[in-house]
């Protein structure tokens, strides 16, 4: 997945946020940012990396091995145990009516669809798809009208029997007819439906939609027709092997490789295996890209622009050593073990975000969800993560499109930039008073305790606060049946009485009166190059005590380590109780970015007398027991963009409402945050015909999900790509669908680039 490793894999099926109202009156929205720029939707901060070079410059033959994260469950990517391999393997053996450009917008694929158009609006909304008349499946039949009308009855929702996922779109279907021809698809829709090109992609064959049981089990385990590049040639479960190879029957150009080895290895193991001349293609994380950029200067800009034009930032280096230093041995070793690799990156079509459960817990009032948006500064924290790896250093402007993306614009306006008189002004209004009494709390108990990592410690927290959110957890399931997935956590093991005392002891809590010696400590510094530095240098100090001097504070802190300096403020304090946010935060390996930047964040907060708890529970128990239980009052994860938000991110956002046994359905709306007016506008959104007109309507809920600072998006997620010098047309894909055909090996002698330049 991703650099941080929590959220929703990427893929079409995405979703996102919700918004409210100050309880004193409607809240005034500003005008929408950028309304006077023709396109407020801008470029993508980053473009492709994937080392283009024309077909003529690519051998023939060879096999890519390409590491994954597991084998998957199911071939079948509108069941709820679908994966990102499960995605990937679709894109290489599925007909896909549309995928998504460089710029995270949908285009017609030229190898299915000659054409596909609203023809009429009244009386009801009528799509003519005109099909390839090349386009046949694996077995020789043609694609047509009957395998789009049996996906739409699988999918319709209509038919329990069919264990489906989703059915967003598919559900607002009338029927679905045979044109002038058979290779002509009328779809004519019950109800208007803007996001029309995010259907029938993938497109299954009827066989495996025509009855439940083939939907259900005929496409979990094989793929026995496909009409791509690619088919499945073996799942290899013991082996954690999946092998596509070439379509015979494959009617565009013809695939570079023979075969595509999908191959499961944990992230924490690819570096070793990639050293081991087992991959030649890994997405890998910060710690180990470093390692590998030590083998291989960065190509420059123009070597890695992409096939479209638009540059990557390969030409800026990773952090490495400084300029005329000496390298380690170990080092030295590395860039031996890494010779003829190199790394690709651009920014994954995801970001991460700061939730604040507007549920029950302080940040129900929305006076305080916006003091703690205004008191954090989210470009400095886009450059702690960002700016180490040599890419754009952005805050993201929008809860519903990335820049580049059709629907985007810069709507933070709508709550404010970083402000801390702003902030202090809404706490002291909401009640919160600077050094006010404070009620005495007995030791011992789980509930605000920062260093619950562990079985107990999560037993501890449950048991305090009961049952009360796992009913809404159960249901916090969206149309895309893409539930966040958390790595696996090898600390979640019991701890003995004396270790568990020892950790707790050294838990460090942001914002808690220092008493301790002030020499010892990290020295708080915000200019975000400091913390960044470290955080690129060392992944792992984040997650233990080995504090730097001048970085950035880790969750956990060793006893006697002095607080952050800076201009701190009192405490704040209401009827007995201080003004304490239990921050949840994955105990993983794989974490030490996001717990990084929420201790950042807590240093932010503390500065306007907010106090932050933070708390480290197993990777496993994370979302299942925190997130999607609203178990937490701030906490990290991430989302992937959708190029249809209409249809995406109306779970995320939509209003929490009772279900018929008394619990609360969030759908994915994680931080119970949400009002009618925002329902109504995607709504509106979804049934508007007019491109300009949906976007509008778009950008004005997503001022609105601002306002209510349910979640507060920070940053693109970095997307670090190791690959074998040789291998082109494959890397960090940025927005864009990968072109499998065109993916393959250099010819002796040949540089990427495009056909007929020179070498």
């Amino acid at each position: 997945m991703s650099h941080d490793g929590f959220g929703p894999r990427p893929g079409r099926t995405a979703v996102m946020r919700s918004v409210a109202f100050l309880t004193a009156g409607v809240l005034a929205v500003p005008a929408l940012a950028g309304c006077s720029d023709p396109d407020p939707a801008g470029k993508p901060l980053a473009g492709q990396d994937i080392a283009p070079a024309g077909r003529d410059r690519i051998a023939d033959g060879g096999t890519l091995r390409w590491a994954v994260d597991a084998v998957p469950e199911t071939l079948n990517t509108f069941q709820s145990d679908a994966d990102a391999t499960t995605t990937r393997i679709a894109q290489a053996t599925l007909p896909s009516m549309f995928r998504l450009d460089q710029n995270g917008r949908p285009e017609r694929n030229p190898d299915y669809l000659e054409s596909a158009k609203v023809v009429e609006t009244e009386p009801k909304q009528v799509v003519l798809y005109k099909l390839n008349q090349q386009a046949v499946w694996s077995d020789g039949r043609e694609i047509g009208a009957a395998d789009f009308a049996a996906q739409w009855r699988a999918l319709s929702g209509k038919d329990s029997a069919y264990w489906t996922a989703r059915n967003a779109g598919y559900d607002r279907i009338e029927r679905i007819e045979r044109g002038a021809n058979d290779l002509e698809v009328r779809v004519t829709f019950e109800r208007p439906y803007a996001d029309w090109q995010s259907l029938f992609s993938p497109l299954y064959p009827k066989e495996v939609m025509g009855t439940p049981d083939s939907f259900n089990d005929g496409a979990r385990r094989k793929l026995k027709v496909t009409a791509g590049p690619f088919t499945v040639k073996k799942i290899d479960r013991k082996g954690d092997e999946v092998a596509l190879t070439r379509n015979p029957r494959w009617w565009g150009e013809r695939a570079k490789l023979n075969e595509i080895v999908l191959r499961a290895v944990p992230r924490d193991q690819r570096a070793a295996a990639l050293a081991a001349g087992q991959l030649d293609l890994a997405e890998i994380d910060t710690a180990a890209a470093r390692r590998i950029a030590l083998a291989a200067p960065p190509r420059s800009a123009t070597a890695s622009a992409s096939a479209h034009g638009s540059a990557s930032a390969s030409g800026t280096p990773l952090m490495g050593p400084e300029p005329g230093a000496r390298l380690t041995l170990e080092q030295r070793r590395d860039q031996a073990k890494f010779r003829g690799f190199e790394v690709r990156k651009s920014l994954e079509p995801a970001y991460t975000q700061l939730a604040l459960n507007g549920g029950d817990s302080l940040l129900a009032d929305e006076r305080v969800r916006r003091a703690v948006a205004r008191a954090i500064d989210r470009e400095e924290l886009a450059k702690l993560v960002l700016a180490p790896l040599g890419l754009p250093a952005e805050p993201v402007g929008s809860h519903l499109a990335l820049s580049g993306q059709a629907a985007y614009a810069d709507n933070s306006g709508a709550v404010g930039g970083q402000d801390t008189a702003e902030a202090q002004a809404l706490l002291a209004d909401a009640g919160w008073v600077p050094g006010g009494p404070v009620k005495e709390k007995k030791k011992g108990k789980a509930d605000g305790a920062a260093g619950s990592e562990g079985k107990k410690g999560d037993k501890e927290e449950k048991g305090e606060k009961g049952e009360k959110g796992a009913d809404s957890g159960d249901k916090s399931k969206s149309d895309s049946g893409e539930k966040p997935k958390a790595k696996s956590d090898s600390g979640d093991e019991s701890k003995s009485k004396s270790d568990a005392e020892s950790e707790d002891e050294g838990t460090y809590i942001v914002g808690e009166d220092n008493k301790a010696g002030g020499d010892e400590g990290p020295t708080g510094k915000s200019s975000g190059e400091e913390g960044s530095r470290h955080l690129a240098q060392d992944g792992k100090q984040y997650g233990n005590t080995q504090l730097q001097q001048g970085g950035a504070p880790g969750a956990y802190a060793p006893r006697g380590t002095a607080a952050p300096a800076g201009a701190a403020a009192r405490p704040l304090a209401k009827d007995g109780e201080p003004l304490a946010l239990r921050f949840v935060v994955p105990s993983g390996e794989g974490s030490q970015t996001l717990r990084t930047v929420a201790d950042r964040i807590g240093v932010m907060l503390e500065r306007v007398g907010i106090r932050t708890d933070i708390v480290k529970v197993s990777d496993e128990s994370y979302f299942k027991d925190h997130i999607a239980s609203g178990q937490f009052d701030l906490a990290l994860y991430s989302w992937p963009a959708s190029a249809y938000p209409a249809t995406d991110a109306r779970p995320i956002y939509a209003k929490p409402v009772p279900a018929a046994d008394g619990s609360l359905n969030v759908e994915q709306n994680y931080t119970r945050v949400g009002t009618d007016q925002v329902d109504q506008l995607f709504d509106q959104a979804i049934a508007t015909l007019d491109e300009s007109e949906a976007r509008a309507l778009i950008r004005k809920a997503d001022s609105r999900i601002w306002a209510a600072a349910g979640s507060l998006p920070l940053f693109q997620r970095p997307q670090l790509t190791a690959a074998r010098t040789s291998v082109v047309n494959v890397g960090a894909f940025g927005f864009g669908t990968p072109v499998y055909e065109d993916m393959g090996f250099l010819k002796k002698g040949a540089n990427p680039g495009p056909s007929g330049s020179s070498n």
